[in-house]
């Protein structure tokens, strides 16, 4: 009697569906064939590049990395939940390491943080030949800021960058303090007029710090005054407004761009009609008017007049290095990333007087004895330049203001990250990087080391750049050697300070560092000064200060990290009290 297991078992096999028969077609056979040698190709190669390699193979496997992460997607979405720059800020100070950290990316990429002096020398003089801006970040970012300086490479870079450091000297930038200063006080006595007419102390700070930055760069550095302070409707301040906090699919966008493969980045288009695209090209075609109007100045000027045109344009265009394309596209970077870095800069610096009275009242008293008083109010007439005559020392021997901008710009730097990749087969420190690696330069997490600024790494503390009572001349901390002369020299102790310039990466270093740190230490201490002198300010919300959370992931006054262009406080809610003018 047959069981009932061999009855059921032909009746669950007949209910199934009949294979084709490839019999009398032998040739219908193939495409599931080909469809199936494609799949698992495609799967070994998946494989390959997301398993094998990267946990079994690659020679950077041995490098000190962070615990944890997923089997496929490595450290992709503790990455994706902090501010960019966060993690590997975390990991400098937990993971042991000699200058390197590998960690992993979205689908095992590697990725290598350069964290160490050495392997930062490395990377950015010594070897900075081997390593280039990838291109997706070039993509990406040059939609934004255009394909000028801070994107070009090799010789392109080189003969751009020869053409413009006339401009960038600080004997040049020294003339544009008048500038600086006009701007700032512009700032402060538009601002305290307004909150009288509309009888309220709270301020909406993106708005008109930004709108001050552009200003003093379109003055300063091109000639042309946008007047976006008196007039934050303008044309240019509206599509940067646009450019500048992108709408939700915009930064989708942004961010598939950057992260997809080639062959799939057709799925989110960078270039589109949207506002955002239309306020680019925009913006070009103002830089445009600007560098025909500037060229026609400058055909017109006579020998005595070439002395004052200093600006970074009118020594451009006097190189007669750049066709105007050339132009456009170094107007658009300067502009984009020369405002909102040091409007970023700005905002952190309000911040931290906020967190700090005591520094507000430190840093007005330096500068009551430091500049002269009828630079200190802002006149009635405007029909001449009021501070024409007002000069770069009048800031410079402000040894505590210096102190705090450094401090700014080591705690709080406005680039949290950029990245590198190796051209070819190249070694950092005696380790060998295979040709393209992806390098991580992190300023926000080599600025807070603690093996390169000792124990207190974290704290906001402006002293540290203060050189004490009969100290010898040390490390300058990256400052320019034309422009450190007169600025407050690095602590160096035994037991902490940084030992190395490579310890504040913000302006980075070697032949790619930021052609314009002068002009923006010039311009951040000017803002800051103008707006000490003008107000007392404070948090809305002084009940939710607490500590500042420097050295974790959270900041006082419910503010948060937005990270653009720029990384910037959001949700800075502050209250001023105008001091009225200095008798």
């Amino acid at each position: 009697m047959a069981s009932a297991q061999q009855v059921l078992l032909p009746q669950a096999f007949s209910s199934l569906p009949a294979l084709p028969d490839f019999s009398s077609s032998p040739s219908a056979l193939y495409p599931m064939l080909a469809f199936t040698f494609a799949a698992l190709l495609l799967l070994a190669l998946a494989s390959w590049h997301c398993i094998v390699y990267p946990k079994v193979f690659s020679p950077l496997r041995h490098l000190p990395e962070p615990a944890g992460g997923s089997y496929l997607m490595g450290h992709f979405y503790h990455l994706i939940r902090e501010p960019l720059g966060q993690p590997i800020r975390e990991w400098i100070n937990k993971i042991p390491h000699k200058g390197l950290i590998r960690y992993l990316d979205y689908f095992n990429t590697e990725r290598i943080a350069v964290v160490g002096s050495k392997a930062l020398a490395d990377v950015l003089v010594h070897k900075a030949d081997d390593f280039t801006k990838p291109p997706q970040f070039v993509r990406v970012i040059g939609n934004v800021i255009g394909v000028g300086l801070v994107l070009a490479e090799g010789e392109e870079h080189k003969m751009h960058r020869k053409a413009l450091l006339p401009a960038f000297s600080y004997r040049n930038i020294k003339d544009l303090f008048p500038a600086f200063w006009s701007k700032s006080r512009e700032l402060t006595h538009s601002l305290a007029k307004h909150l009288e007419a509309v009888q309220d102390e709270h301020v909406d700070l993106d708005d008109w710090v930004s709108r001050a930055t552009l200003d003093i760069i379109g003055l300063a550095a091109f000639g042309y005054n946008y007047q976006t302070i008196s007039h934050p409707s303008g044309l240019l301040a509206e599509n940067y407004r646009k450019i500048l906090t992108p709408d939700r699919w915009t930064q989708l966008a942004l961010f598939l761009n950057f992260v997809l493969p080639p062959w799939l980045r057709w799925l989110a288009p960078i270039r589109n009609t949207s506002d955002n695209a239309r306020a680019f090209q925009e913006i070009k075609t103002i830089c445009r008017q600007m560098i025909q109007r500037q060229r026609a100045r400058l055909a017109t000027s006579t020998d005595s007049d070439l002395p004052i045109d200093r600006d970074i344009l009118s020594v451009a265009i006097a190189t007669g290095a750049f066709s105007d394309e050339d132009l456009v596209n170094q107007l658009m970077t300067f502009l984009a990333a020369g405002h909102e870095t040091t409007a970023a800069a700005m905002k952190w610096s309000i911040y931290e007087l906020c967190l700090n009275p005591l520094i507000q009242h430190r840093i007005r008293e330096e500068l009551w004895t430091s500049i002269p008083a009828h630079h200190l109010n802002y006149p009635n007439d405007q029909s001449e330049s009021p501070y024409k005559d007002f000069q770069a020392a009048h800031i410079d021997q402000c040894a505590y203001l210096q102190a705090f901008c450094s401090e700014i710009l080591r705690v709080h730097p406005p680039v949290p990250f950029t990245a590198r990749v190796a051209t070819h087969d190249t070694s950092i420190t005696g380790t060998f990087i295979p040709k393209g690696t992806t390098l991580v330069l992190s300023p926000w997490a080599v600025n807070r080391s603690v093996e390169l600024w000792g124990a207190d790494a974290h704290v906001f503390r402006p002293d540290r750049w203060l050189m004490p009572p009969n100290a010898g001349v040390t490390t300058s901390g990256g400052l320019q050697p034309e422009y450190s002369a007169t600025r407050p020299r690095l602590e160096r102790q035994k037991t902490m300070g940084p030992e190395t310039p490579y310890a504040f990466l913000t302006f980075l270093h070697g032949p790619r560092s930021c052609i314009g740190q002068s002009f923006a230490r010039a311009e951040l201490a000017c803002l800051i000064a103008a707006w000490v002198l003008a107000f007392e300010t404070e948090f809305c919300c002084p009940e939710k200060c607490g500590e500042s959370g420097l050295g974790g992931k959270t900041y006082a006054a419910g503010v948060e990290v937005v990270v653009g262009i720029s990384a910037r406080p959001g949700n800075l809610k502050v209250k001023v009290r105008s001091l009225g003018k200095r008798q």
